[in-house]
């Protein structure tokens, strides 16, 4: 009469109440209500990366030091002959994908769609990537053949598309020697897979048209140093024609003992290496600048919507905490995962140990039909510490209320708190028959 507590009982309101043990079992059951977690928004999941292209990877030299010699002999020094490195793709490279079929064309590679250029292939842009459809973007700058080919299976695999494909250079664009003076055509040649001679590197420019091959120096620029050999040693000397030529080398065929026209040559190309760090270093300044931009605007949705939230204007998905609970009310649901027994008992500090009952804890879930009017109460009887697990397990769904009873001496404590001062009372003014 003078005190009720709730409890669970098996039918309110009209509403039939089904009581289910919480066992490893039932707990699968009661997983099963499908519920998909909110997730966040977009602007939770980008970065400020930029979409500007850095232009030019090369970085300046020295200048060149010019090697003393006589007018009366052309000496020969000429640097150490070094392995060509495996060739590592770079920008402005044209790779191809073959498949291992009889057809190939990238077609076949799980339905993409056609390639970007007329050969078939796909340029490396200036961020190191190429954009294969259906796929995204696939880093292959810098890579060896055999990573490069790693890096698109990861793609493809990622994808769940048919990784049987090969990987082909097609177009080698990125590193290449140069070739003037007294040659039938200056210009570059191409570094490709196979390592590139002094005398091919000639022969591709057409050959020494020099008149005169005793007066007739050929020049290497490579690393700051100006090398030399007279240009009748490409005959006569095999090591000299055999030298492996290295990315960046810039080679002058130079009639007459002119090393003003060999330096004239090599300023320029140095003029061209400087012009194109200066347009990287303007493009890394946009880059950033853009990134800076995207920032912002993330943040200032982030903020938004942290402060719709707050405000209470975003959809959440709540369960509801009652019984002998540290402090009654709701508790929202996290963004993008599923959130357990457990983390609602602990997390908010939602068990009181010395008033609840750990033996009847409660999941009450009403069914997600309107007319249904069947309520399942999952009961965890948590005196065995062990039952515990059971709580990290169940999954909670949202409009769940987790109910805690009182401990029987809860009960009987609080009943003689509101009867006590009544008998109290009664006593001081002389009722001996209410006691």
């Amino acid at each position: 009469m003078t005190y009720h507590s709730p409890t669970v009982q098996s039918q309110a309101a009209g509403l039939d109440v089904r009581v289910v043990p919480i066992t490893a079992s039932s707990v699968k059951q009661a997983n099963g209500a499908l519920y998909q977690p909110l997730d966040l928004p977009l602007a939770f999941q980008s970065v400020a990366s930029g979409s500007s292209l850095l232009h030019g990877q090369a970085a300046l030299p020295k200048m060149p030091e010019s090697p003393k010699q006589s007018r009366d002999t052309i000496t020969t020094n000429l640097p150490a002959d070094k392995p060509a490195p495996r060739y590592r793709i770079g920008v402005g490279d044209v790779v191809m994908l073959v498949t291992k079929s009889a057809a190939s064309t990238i077609e076949e590679l799980g339905g993409l769609l056609s390639a970007q250029t007329q050969r078939h292939g796909f340029t490396v842009r200036d961020n190191g990537m190429i954009s294969i459809p259906d796929i995204g973007q696939v880093e292959v700058a810098g890579k060896t053949l055999d990573d490069a080919e790693d890096a698109v299976f990861q793609a493809l695999v990622a994808k769940k598309i048919d990784p049987a494909f090969s990987l082909e250079i097609t177009e080698f664009k990125s590193q290449h020697v140069a070739i003037g003076g007294k040659v039938a055509r200056a210009g570059a040649v191409p570094l490709t897979l196979k390592p590139l001679r002094l005398g091919d590197a000639l022969a591709q420019a057409g050959g020494v048209t020099a008149t005169d091959r005793k007066t007739t120096a050929i020049r290497l620029y490579r690393d700051g140093t100006l090398y030399q050999m007279p240009a009748a040693a490409l005959r006569s000397n095999p090591s000299a024609r055999n030298l492996t030529l290295l990315p960046g080398d810039a080679v002058y065929v130079d009639e007459g003992y002119s090393l003003d026209r060999a330096m004239a040559f090599y300023e320029t190309q140095i003029a061209a290496i400087g012009l194109k760090r200066g347009a990287r270093l303007q493009a890394l300044t946009e880059l950033k600048a853009e990134m800076i931009l995207q920032r912002d605007v993330l943040d200032e949705q982030r903020a938004n919507f942290t402060t719709r939230r707050d405000l209470d204007a975003e959809r959440r998905d709540y369960v509801y905490l009652a019984g002998e609970v540290k402090q009654q009310g709701r508790i929202a649901l996290p963004y993008g995962r599923h959130a357990n027994l457990a983390d609602v008992l602990y997390d908010e500090g939602g068990f009181d140990t010395k008033t609840g009952n750990p033996g009847q804890i409660y999941v009450i879930r009403s069914g997600t039909d309107p007319d249904n009017i069947k309520v399942t109460a999952w009961h965890l009887d948590a005196t065995n510490v062990i039952n515990m697990t059971l709580a990290t397990r169940m999954q909670m769904r949202p409009n769940d209320i987790v109910f805690i009873e009182e401990q029987p001496i809860t009960k009987w404590s609080r009943a003689f708190e509101q009867a006590f001062p009544i008998l109290i009372n009664k006593s001081v003014n002389g009722d001996s028959g209410a006691l």
